[in-house]
């Protein structure tokens, strides 16, 4: 028997194709990629050529742009329903709380999954796994969301709930789908492709990891512990296309494609005519230039970030501060040379959250790099807890990634001297995740959010070009 799974994961809510970040021998370059339609054509194509079919979604599905934002992520349930996935897991999925996510789930067609999230009673929050037979082949499959939600992200994501790496979990899911027949398992995980390689490694009889979070783009399966593991992309930039022959129970041969979602693909229409009526409200926003970027702005690197270079100089201007921070987020569609839309404010930060201010140590300052550091650089991939390295404005940072905990920062400099570690400092920033609750006196919301910020920015500063010199610097 021959089955075909397909994989998207990190699509953020990106219903229509946009800008996408590629390479060549030049460098950095834009193409237009994704959206549901074009995600749509591809899969009612495979589905035609072969009936045994599944596809799955690696979360970070209802949000991320401003329509799912506006709409607590159900402007997108219609559109998920027509695509027919068989089950998805979550992260950024619970931004809207806990309550909200199981209103959504009662609207979807298909399970939400995540063994590792429990109730205060610890009762499962969401069903923790599925069972699917193609010609007689029954295909278990366990669904892992993001253990970093009650540790790292807002508190409102989590309440009442406790999520945990799912290593524990999964031999207990593995043994209960095997009894119940189960020929090939298939683990959904949105913990990252670090830890997905670490969990591979400690949990036997998983025979297809389809991992997510970390937006890698992964050309090729790679082979742990007799497991399959892919990651594909972001933004809805590509679909895995994984097909394996079944006999007798075991997977014989395998087949893989990472498809780029681009005008070259199948379109479907009725999905189209569904996203442009989502996307209609929004037609204004999406269109009026206020300013221009002279380089493309983007969030793909892991220590310094175009994007959020920009983010950090409109916090700090309305603020009338030197030095900023926010967190290192990975979603976000990148800008290209050209103008800046109001959209694209809030594709930078689609929950639009406050600017605020508070005094830091300089102590402090250092302490905090080096708790995100350790988070985004541990040995133990399990530790890994967040997105890139921390985004920074006003200082430069040199640091050695292959130190010890504690120790990867050498020198902090603040205009051209090393930062007074007894001063203190006001700064800004944007959510918990800029500057955590537990640092800092004299906190402040400003009367501006980002969006806003940001605005009144390039009211001023029509034409930005992002800094030369990067916060961040590996010595």
């Amino acid at each position: 028997m021959k089955l075909n799974i397909l994989f998207i994961n990190d699509v953020h809510g990106y219903l229509a194709p946009h800008p996408e970040l590629f390479y060549d021998e030049t460098g950095e370059i834009i193409e237009t990629v994704g959206g549901y339609a074009n995600i749509a054509g591809i899969v009612e194509e495979i589905r035609r050529e072969n009936s045994n079919t599944l596809l799955f979604d690696g979360g970070d599905t209802l949000h991320g742009t401003k329509p799912l934002v506006d709409s607590k992520g159900e402007a997108i349930v219609p559109i998920l329903n027509a695509l027919k996935p068989d089950a998805l897991v979550g992260h950024w999925d619970f931004g809207y709380g806990p309550e909200q996510l199981q209103k959504i789930n009662k609207q979807l067609n298909f399970p939400i999954l995540g063994c590792n999230v429990f109730n205060e009673d610890g009762s499962n929050f969401l069903q923790p796994t599925a069972m699917y037979e193609r010609e007689g082949v029954k295909i278990g499959v366990i669904g892992i969301s993001a253990m970093i939600v009650d540790k790292v992200m807002p508190k409102k994501m989590s309440k009442g709930l406790k999520f945990t790496s799912g290593i524990e979990e999964l031999p207990k899911y593995i043994k209960n789908l095997k009894n119940e027949g189960a020929d090939i398992i298939v683990l959904i995980s949105h913990n990252g492709f670090p830890q997905d390689i670490e969990l591979l490694k400690k949990v036997d009889g998983i025979d297809i990891c389809l991992s997510a979070h970390t937006h890698n783009r992964i050309y090729t399966p790679i082979e742990i512990n007799n497991a399959l593991i892919i990651q594909c992309g972001c933004h809805g930039a590509f679909i895995g296309n994984l097909t394996i022959e079944v006999e007798t129970g075991k997977i014989k041969k395998y087949d893989y494609e990472l498809i780029k979602v681009d005008s070259s693909t199948p379109k479907n229409i009725e999905m189209d005519t569904l996203i442009q009526k989502i996307l209609k409200p929004y037609k204004e926003i999406r269109g009026i230039a206020l300013g221009q970027t002279k380089e493309i702005l983007h969030r793909y690197n892991t220590l310094n970030s175009t994007m959020d270079n920009f983010l950090l100089k409109a916090i700090a201007h309305v603020t009338e501060t030197e030095i900023a921070f926010s967190n290192g987020w990975r979603y976000g569609a990148p800008i290209p040379i050209g103008k800046i839309t109001e959209n694209d404010l809030y594709n930078i930060t689609p929950m639009n959250p406050p600017v605020s201010t508070v005094e830091l140590k300089g102590l402090e300052i250092k302490e905090m790099l080096e708790e995100n550091l350790e988070r985004t650089f541990c040995c133990n991939p399990l530790k890994q807890m967040g997105g890139y390295v921390k985004r920074v404005l006003g200082l430069q940072i040199n640091m050695r990634i292959e130190n010890p905990k504690g120790h990867r920062i050498q020198e902090i400099y603040y205009k051209g001297s090393h930062l007074n570690l007894d001063k203190t400092y006001k700064v800004s920033f944007v959510t918990t995740q800029g500057v955590a609750k537990k640092y800092g006196n004299n906190r402040q919301k400003h009367s501006q959010k980002a969006v806003e910020a940001m605005k009144a920015y390039l009211k001023e500063h029509p034409v930005f070009s992002p800094d030369t010199l990067e916060s961040f610097r590996l010595v």
